[in-house]
């Protein structure tokens, strides 16, 4: 079936919605998620004895979806799978713009019953063009209309686009990137997929100018063809990093438990990633920290790092971390080197790559910044910071510590990152965070930990020689 635009921006910034089969038992989990709908609320419950309790909450009960006075445009579906079809038909009835589907029980159980139910389902959308969202999934999450999936996600709105075949992938990838400081538009959690899939998300967050960058959990695609053409499309216009779940035959075999889709070959999956420009990950962490670092850092010219603000041993594990990433740690041009010896220290610190501030010599750093700027060598800077150093009241660097950073962006067009060491303890961690905030509203993007940071550097790099044609 052709996925129809029109009925997605429906769902995804609706006026009206409906929850169907919301219950007490999950504490009205549905209703209670859209406390920030910025539209009307409806729900549609048959059993006198939940009834009372949604009424509770001052929100409209019907008995029938049908006698809503008005279009709905996304309803949320939380009925038991026997229910399914009749509350499908109603939707088709009613014109309804898309409908998520919670419930499960259907191919993903690998049982005659589920499985022929779901192809009911499926064959009764298509025949009507209705578009389901699922089953067996989270559903839409669009914070800009006030549409969720619980009631304590972000009501941020950002410029990140994720489709998520796993509900809860999609969950936690929302609450993670919030905390990062990637903040999302869309979020499309779609389960067993069985009328709209991977690509027909993908090809509408490619046309949503809202969206600027978009990540993707995905685990298998039910047309292989017509995905690597959206995909094609769709990395033509924006960054697309993608987290491929089953790679291993021990995935594969999770897969067909979790979603009932087929696994794509990864030799073959692979190949087009590369060749389409789309970034692969392994995993939620590194795909949050590329999407910051292809959103936030300029495009990047080179695999080149100046490094700065370790100690000693610290710069020992930087050099390592970041050559078995694949990025390299160049001595500095003689210019720059004629610029260090005119002012610098030599006790306790060295002005080799990595570059040592852990002396008297960090009071220089907008100074040491301007010459790593200006470096012939390197093509990008990163600043090193320590969350188990506490400064002034056991919150990490002060104010006067971090304005060296403040306007580096207008002083080089090379990419700055930070990354933030020690946060192991529960103290370090909040320190790490609000250091990261304070470093992010100054335009640099933070990264919590030196392999995290290298990884999220050297897929940036990786994506502009895809670009250009010389990976």
């Amino acid at each position: 079936m052709k996925v129809d635009f029109k009925k997605l921006d429906r769902a995804f910034n609706p006026r009206v919605m409906a929850v169907i089969g919301d219950k007490k038992d999950s504490n009205y989990m549905w209703l209670r998620a859209q406390k920030a709908f910025k539209g009307k609320l409806y729900s549609v419950q048959i059993d006198p004895a939940e009834i009372e309790g949604i009424k509770a909450m001052a929100i409209e009960n019907y008995t029938s979806l049908i006698d809503i006075p008005e279009p709905v445009d996304y309803a949320i579906v939380a009925v038991p799978r026997a229910a399914a079809l009749r509350v499908l038909a109603d939707l088709i009835k009613k014109d309804v713009g898309a409908a998520f589907f919670f419930t499960a029980g259907f191919s993903e159980t690998g049982t005659q019953e589920g499985i022929e139910l779901e192809k009911k389902m499926t064959e009764m959308a298509s025949a009507a063009s209705f578009h389901i969202v699922g089953p067996n999934c989270m559903g839409i999450f669009s914070p800009k209309a006030g549409v969720k999936q619980n009631a304590e996600q972000s009501d941020t709105v950002g410029p990140v686009g994720f489709i998520s075949q796993s509900g809860n992938h999609a969950v936690n990838f929302i609450q993670e990137a919030h905390i990062q400081g990637v903040e999302v538009n869309k979020v499309a959690s779609y389960g067993n997929g069985i009328v709209l899939d991977s690509a027909d998300y993908l090809a509408y967050f490619a046309n949503d100018p809202e969206i600027k960058i978009i990540g993707m959990y995905v685990e298998g695609v039910k047309n292989g063809r017509r995905f690597l053409d959206v995909l094609r499309d769709a990395a033509s216009r924006k960054p697309v990093v993608v987290w491929k779940g089953g790679r291993s035959d021990e995935g594969v075999r999770a897969i067909n438990s979790h979603t009932g889709s087929l696994a794509i070959s990864q030799s073959v999956w692979n190949s087009a990633m590369r060749q389409f420009h789309a970034v692969q990950v392994p995993g939620q962490e590194e795909l949050i920290d590329t999407l910051k670092a292809l959103l936030y850092l300029p495009p990047v010219k080179g695999d080149r790092v100046a490094a700065v603000g370790g100690s000693g041993g610290g710069s020992v594990a930087v050099a390592d971390t970041f050559a078995e990433a694949g990025l390299k740690l160049p001595p500095f041009s003689q210019a720059s080197y004629d610029e260090f010896a005119s002012f610098w220290v030599n006790i306790g610190g060295g002005y080799k790559n990595p570059v040592d501030t852990y002396n008297a010599n960090r009071r220089e750093m907008k100074r040491i910044l301007d010459i790593l700027a200006r470096d012939a060598n390197t093509d990008n800077i990163v600043a090193l910071f320590a969350a188990g150093h506490a400064g002034p009241g056991g919150r990490g660097p002060s104010e006067g510590q971090l304005s060296p950073f403040a306007n580096i962006k207008q002083r080089t067009d090379k990419p700055v990152m930070a990354i933030i060491t020690g946060s192991s303890s529960a103290q370090s961690q909040g320190v790490a965070l609000e250091l990261m905030g304070k470093l992010q509203t100054t335009g640099i993007p933070a990264f919590l930990g030196m392999e995290r940071g290298a990884r999220a550097l050297r897929n940036a790099v990786e994506y502009y020689r895809m670009k250009e044609g010389t990976a």
